[in-house]
C-alpha cells in the first residue's frame, strides 16, 4: 500500500519532470515482456531519455499543477509509462518507441504532447518522422556550407584560369 506521502512524492517527482520535458510520451506497457521492457528502459538510458511508471491519477494530477496540458482520464486508460523528452529533444522517444513498437507491436503509444501540440497514439509514425534536434542542425549546417563550396570552387577556377593565361603570357614573351 502506497502512503499520502509517498503519493505526493511522487506528484512532485512527476511535476519536475514534466515542467523540464520538451515533450511528454504516454505509453502503455500492459502487455510488455521483462525483457521488452528492459530493451525499451535501456534505449531511453542509452538517449538521457527519463521514463517513469506511475498511477493514472498520480500523473494527472502531475498534469494539472503544471497546468496548460490537455490530457484526461479516458487517454490514460489502463497501466500507464511516461516517457519525458530531453529540453532540445522532443522527437527521440518518438523514434524509439516506432522503432522498438515496430518490433512486437509493443508498447503501444496513447497520447503524446510535442511542443505544446497534442498527439493521439495513431500518429506516433507521423510524429517520429519530424526531424531531430541534431537533424535539424545537419541541415542547416549543409546548407551554408554548400554555398561556400561553390565560392571556393569558383575562385580556386578563376586562379587557375588566370594562372594558365599568365604562364601562356610568359611562354610567347620568352
Amino acid at each position: 500500500m502506497i502512503t499520502k506521502e509517498q503519493k505526493q512524492e511522487i506528484v512532485a517527482e512527476l511535476t519536475e519532470k514534466i515542467r523540464n520535458a520538451s515533450a511528454l510520451y504516454f505509453i502503455d506497457f500492459a502487455t510488455m515482456t521483462v525483457e521488452q521492457d528492459w530493451a525499451l528502459r535501456k534505449e531511453f538510458r542509452n538517449k538521457g531519455i527519463s521514463y517513469k511508471v506511475a498511477k493514472n491519477t498520480l500523473i494527472l494530477r502531475a498534469l494539472e499543477n503544471v497546468g496548460g496540458y490537455d490530457i484526461n482520464e479516458k487517454q490514460l486508460f489502463g497501466q500507464t509509462g511516461v516517457v519525458f523528452a530531453k529540453e532540445n529533444d522532443p522527437i527521440t522517444p518518438a523514434k524509439i518507441i516506432r522503432d522498438i513498437s515496430a518490433k512486437s507491436e509493443k508498447p503501444k503509444l496513447k497520447v503524446a504532447v510535442v511542443e505544446g501540440a497534442v498527439y493521439p497514439g495513431s500518429q506516433l509514425k507521423q510524429i517520429a518522422d519530424f526531424p531531430t534536434r541534431e537533424e535539424i542542425i545537419a541541415g542547416i549546417l549543409g546548407s551554408i556550407d554548400a554555398p561556400v563550396s561553390g565560392i571556393v570552387g569558383a575562385i580556386n577556377a578563376v586562379m587557375r584560369d588566370l594562372a594558365s593565361v599568365i604562364e601562356e603570357v610568359a611562354k610567347s614573351k620568352g
